[in-house]
């Protein structure tokens, strides 16, 4: 009975890890989605800069846009959280873009590192967990 018991607190444990693990591939594809859309943001921040594709499209709502012309290139209006924005220098913009890219992959490289030992973890328990599962089938409990 002492396998049994040990089994199921062995399978329990795995169970947790590999549901840690899952949550963290999950916020780890949502940081990359962010990274992505920086990346856009970086780009475009570097084309207004250069006078490039002054032109874009402009959402109306439901899926409808416009085609505008972008007459100040030299600000944007960024957001700072909780429903704020700010105007900002085109540079100064990039400069903020930049620091939280670099943010960002600083994030992903610690979660990757999580995951590593996650997953190590989880590798080193499930033998032990498939080594008493055939002492508890050969016993017989």
């Amino acid at each position: 009975m002492e396998d049994q018991q040990r089994l199921e607190a062995l399978v329990n444990e795995l169970n947790q890890y590999q549901n840690q693990a899952d949550l963290i591939q999950q916020q780890m594809e949502t940081v990359k989605a962010s990274l992505g859309e920086l990346e856009i943001l970086d780009n475009t921040l570097e084309a207004i800069k250069e006078g490039k594709d002054l032109e874009t499209l402009v959402p109306l709502g439901a899926g409808s846009f416009i085609n505008a012309e972008i007459k100040n290139t030299e600000e944007v209006i960024m957001s700072v959280g909780a429903g704020v924005a700010i105007t900002k220098k085109v540079e100064e913009a990039q400069e903020t873009v930049s620091t939280q890219k670099d943010e960002m992959r600083q994030t992903m490289e610690k979660m990757a590192q999580n995951l590593q030992q996650l997953s190590d973890i989880i590798v080193k328990l499930t033998p032990q967990a498939e080594e008493l599962l055939q002492k508890v089938k050969g016993s017989g409990q």
